[in-house]
């Protein structure tokens, strides 16, 4: 009999010395543990170290104003005071530049750049709600006097509006915003030609439906009628162009604009883009390496506290609009606002009360020629209409 019969010791058979025994079974499940103990742990290194990448380039990729930041440091005293502490007032400038590679194509570098398209996005407290509000171009604005890229100053001047962003930047165009409505710019975004098509091709393009076939040469556009979902380029020459489509006039082609961006977002929340990591990464690649905002936007962490909110707003409250406007009396080319309009609608955003938006755009006034007896008797005057579109309106029906 052997030695170690009836020990039941560490090394006896009743502590696992046979090939069947619990010890073993132990001592493998303790190796597995240890092995994917180690797996996962090299996992979470690995995926800490590529997300740390990805942030740190998708955070590198946003070019902070710091020279409009300071410019406006130096106006603190004269700009308008936010009234509505959760609310946010954004300054999206479309800008037409022709400089770096990307932009060429569009024409030749002059030095200069206007604002091509500009936009005054306001976010509801509590983000209810986003009205974007488009300055025309070609409106009638006096422009403060603003440095320039060179450090010398300009006049101040009664020109078009798009001569602001031409003169003094993204600082100028800012102080004369807070001119003309009162309302304090908390943020801005300066996008390129290229910026907007590399956004439109993040997301596998944006469908918009056509009254009737487009042909462009000018914009290189050739497209059927009814739905279609354009690229980033056929979107840039949609947005852009004026000659053949519509009217022809700057208010039109703002229209276009508005739609179109409409689309934009219901592409976004249709998509879940802002949820899924897979959708969400070419977006804001393309998004961040096309954008110069203000320095508190100027990293991830701030787009996201500004955007975390925006993915809740239904999207028949994301509202689109043109300031009231109509033609220059001393010039039909030229715009000016329309009064007393324009003030009521600066005066909600001011205040931060809803702005009602319909596609036919009533104007709530009452008769000058009411007495003032018809005046006591009338019920309170309902608030102003405007004429606009929402994301969730579907341009087809």
């Amino acid at each position: 009999m052997s030695s170690t019969a009836g020990i039941s010791g560490p090394l006896g058979p009743g502590a696992g010395a046979s090939a069947h025994g619990a010890g073993l079974v132990r001592r493998r499940r303790q190796r597995w543990v240890r092995y994917g103990a180690g797996v996962v742990a090299a996992l979470t290194v690995g995926t800490g170290v590529a997300g740390w990448v990805v942030y740190a380039k998708l955070d590198g990729n946003i070019t902070p104003d710091e020279a409009a930041a300071a410019e406006l440091a130096r106006y603190a005293k004269e700009r308008p005071t936010a009234l509505v502490k959760d609310a946010r007032n954004i300054l999206l400038i479309g800008s037409d530049t022709r400089a770096g590679a990307g932009n060429r194509r569009y024409g030749r570098d002059s030095g200069t750049e206007r604002s091509d398209t500009t936009i005054l996005l306001h976010l509801a407290a509590g983000r209810r709600s986003a009205t974007a509000v488009s300055l025309p171009r070609d409106l009638m604005v006096d422009v403060p006097g603003c440095r320039r890229a060179d450090g010398t100053r300009t006049e101040p001047m009664f020109a078009m509006f798009n001569h602001a962003f031409q003169a003094g930047g993204s600082a100028c165009t800012i102080r004369t915003v807070e001119k003309l409505t009162g309302i304090r710019v908390d943020h801005h975004v300066v996008v390129d030609f290229s910026g907007f098509k590399e956004m439109v091709d993040a997301v596998d393009g944006v469908e918009v439906c056509l009254k009737e076939p487009i042909r462009d040469k000018d914009a290189k556009l050739r497209l059927p009628a009814g739905r279609v979902t354009l690229n980033g380029e056929q979107a840039l020459g949609y947005v852009r162009v004026r000659k053949s489509l519509g009217d022809g006039s700057d208010t039109d082609r703002m229209d276009r604009q508005q739609r179109f961006l409409g689309a934009l977002v219901n592409k976004v929340q249709s998509d879940d883009v802002l949820l899924n990591p897979v959708k969400l990464y070419p977006v804001l690649d393309a998004a961040t390496s096309s954008l110069t905002t203000d320095p508190d936007l100027a990293s991830l962490r701030g787009l996201y506290q500004l955007v975390r909110g925006l993915r809740d707003i239904p999207t028949d409250r994301v509202q689109f609009l043109t300031v009231p406007r109509e033609s220059y009396v001393y010039n039909a080319n030229r715009d000016q606002l329309v009064e007393p309009e324009a003030e009521k609608l600066f005066e909600l955003l001011r205040a931060d009360r809803p702005v009602n938006v319909t596609p036919g755009g009533a104007r709530n006034s009452r008769s000058a020629e009411s007495s003032d007896y018809e005046a006591y008797r009338s019920p309170p005057p309902s608030p102003p209409t405007f004429r606009g579109n929402t994301a969730a309106e579907d341009s087809c029906t």
